[in-house]
Order: C-alpha cells, then structure tokens, then sequence
C-alpha cells in the first residue's frame, strides 16, 4: 500500500513594516485557502539576512514568492529589489510589489529592478482579498516557478 506524498506548502516571504498590512495579507491568503508559510520580515535589511541565511534566519527557508513593500525603513524596497537581482543565487526568486503607490515612475522603476509584477494595494479589505487570491491562482496554480534549493 502507498502513500501520497503531500505537497510542500509553498513559501512566501513578506517584507511590510506596517504590522496591520501584514496581517491583512495573513488574513487574505488564509480566506483565499492558498497553501503556504507566510514568513514576514519588517524591511530590507532583514529580507536580505533571510534570504542569505544569517543571523535569526540561519534556518529560513528559500522563498518561492517575494512580496515586496517599497515605503520601508533602513533598506526600502526599490534598495532591496535592486540586492536580490543583483545576487545570482537569489535573481530567479520571483518578486511582487505589493505597495500602496500608484505612482507611475514606482512602478517604472521596479519593472526596470527587475520585479515580476506590481499590485497596489486596494484600501478596501474585500477587493484586497481578491487581488490576494488572483496573485495565489498565478503564482501557484498557473505559473511554473523556478526549482528552489530546498524542493
């Protein structure tokens, strides 16, 4: 007799310094029943520490979707965005602004640092929730993600 396997969880990290927005997407993936760990960091900096292994994140999985905040402290997330492209053990890690600025040259600018995509965050909790859903039905039903270090 065999057993299925059952599938990894997929891995998502969440760079957002608003304790409420990252609790909204929390909130969202959870009611959009999309199977995944939500690893949540509060700025670049610490985005890079878990992307790299260091520090409290000597354990941390490979992500396999970046959602990115731009308006953050110490590192913000064009800064960031610009890191991980640069890095060739990290450039294939899809990432995905997810920010409240429609400003036209935000989104220029982060499609030329190599972002995989760009959503501004709808203010009201039911259209976030679907952007939410869309972004899981692309990212992991649809789209063919590139194999991680640790899948």
């Amino acid at each position: 007799m065999s057993t299925l396997e059952q599938p990894s969880p997929f891995e998502i990290l969440l760079l957002e310094d608003e304790p409420a927005d990252a609790n909204l997407v929390r909130i969202a993936l959870r009611e959009n029943k999309i199977f995944c760990c939500l690893h949540h960091v509060p700025d670049g900096l610490a985005g890079v520490e878990f992307l790299r292994r260091q520090g409290n994140y000597a354990d941390a999985p490979r992500p396999d979707l970046i959602l990115l905040d731009l308006n953050m402290p110490r590192m913000n997330g064009r800064e960031f965005l610009a890191a991980v492209k640069a890095d060739e053990q990290l450039k294939s890690i899809p990432i995905v602004v997810l920010t409240t600025s429609d400003v036209h040259r935000d989104v220029v600018a982060s499609y030329q640092l190599g972002a995989a995509g760009y959503i501004t965050k709808p203010v009201d909790f039911t259209q976030f929730a679907s952007a939410i859903n869309q972004l899981g039905n692309y990212w992991f039903a649809l789209v063919q993600l590139p194999p991680g270090d640790d899948r």
